[in-house]
């Protein structure tokens, strides 16, 4: 039987990294045209959305009350469907801008989380039509962080991804082009920047924002002890008078604040290459725990890893985004890779 790609000229493709953190906008002949922040702006008086994406973001603990900054995903998952789906179609129309043509069709690529219900993957197929989108693909973020990372998920072998995101660290195992043991945790980065407010409120009476403890655990975050001692300033509110406060913070404290929740990846990582088959164990043994999103890039976390499982661990190239990348070859040829999208929808139609 022949296929040939559904995809037409005739229509935008584009692929789409739903992230609790940033979204990313893959467009078919282009690449990746959009990485913005998943947050939006609106007015609780009028209930307006102000702002998307960076600009958005920039309002972060600067508003005055009645205007406030959300992040409609909550975990990898839709929290606010409204707010969701005006943020994709800003996204949706200015990659159509971009694109610089009418376009009858516009058919999206969705990574999601991989344990997601049904009713949390209709939300994102609706607000994704209600966005502009004719016609809407979902596949998990860890079968397109595979992809996007290069590895042969399709065949008779067994290939290991970590996809530590914003809000879900996913683990799978994967081979034929699906998913043969995985576990998905609401353990990620922002859980890793809340650890630093909590040490912060708790070790040192201070209140740290958001994107300060993010600049702390970027800077300085670490799981294993290293070889020079790194420090960054640390500022906030002290709890005690009320009043602004400084401090030096080092990587030691806050390996600290980390390492409860980095016990738990860990732990959920070994659990997966636990329940993996035998000789699938071995394909990985061999080629290695590949992982991939912002998590991965704290520092020796791919070290520790790699101890506690015995298997060797490296981190993908641009791990930021793996998923998206993942998206844009599924787009590239549809029909043979019709396996790895979910099985909610009807693939039939993409066999013309």
């Amino acid at each position: 039987m022949s296929f040939f790609n559904p995809f037409r000229p005739s229509t935008l493709d584009i692929g789409i990294d739903l992230g609790t953190a940033n979204t990313l906008v893959y467009v078919k002949g282009k690449g990746i045209i959009i990485n913005e922040p998943s947050v939006v702006a609106v007015n609780d008086k009028t209930g307006q959305v102000l702002a998307i994406g960076t600009e958005a973001k920039q309002m972060v603990g600067r508003t005055p009350g009645h205007i406030v900054a959300v992040r409609p995903l909550v975990e990898g998952v839709v929290s606010d469907f409204e707010v969701t789906q005006e943020m994709l179609r800003y996204f949706i129309n200015k990659a159509s801008r971009a694109e610089a043509r009418i376009l009858p069709r516009i058919r999206v690529v969705i990574g999601v989380p991989s344990g997601v219900t049904e009713v949390e993957k209709k939300a994102v197929e609706d607000a994704a039509k209600n966005a502009g989108a004719r016609e809407v693909y979902l596949v998990e973020e860890p079968m397109s962080a595979a992809i996007g990372a290069r590895l042969n998920v399709q065949e008779a072998s067994g290939s290991m991804i970590v996809d530590i995101g914003g809000g879900t660290t996913e683990v799978a195992v994967i081979s034929l082009g699906g998913i043969v043991a995985s576990k998905s945790l609401r353990i990620a980065g922002d859980k890793l920047s809340e650890d630093i407010i909590t040490y912060a409120r708790l070790s040192h009476s201070m209140l740290l924002g958001e994107r300060t403890a993010e600049d702390i655990k970027i800077k300085i975050g670490s799981v294993l002890p290293l070889e020079e001692r790194l420090a960054a300033p640390m500022r906030g509110r002290d709890l005690i008078t009320g009043l602004p406060r400084e401090m030096e913070i080092t990587d030691d404290e806050v390996r600290r604040a980390l390492s409860r929740s980095i016990r738990v990846i860990v732990n959920a990582i070994k659990e997966v290459v636990e329940e993996t088959p035998p000789e699938l164990l071995a394909d990985i043994m061999e080629h290695g725990i590949v992982m991939a999103g912002g998590g991965s890039l704290l520092r020796n976390l791919d070290i520790l890893v790699a101890q506690e499982t015995k298997v060797p661990v490296k981190v993908t190239e641009d791990p930021l985004t793996a998923v998206v990348r993942g998206t844009g070859l599924i787009l590239e040829d549809v029909p043979s890779m019709r396996e790895v999208l979910l099985s909610t929808f009807d693939k039939e139609k993409l066999l013309r």
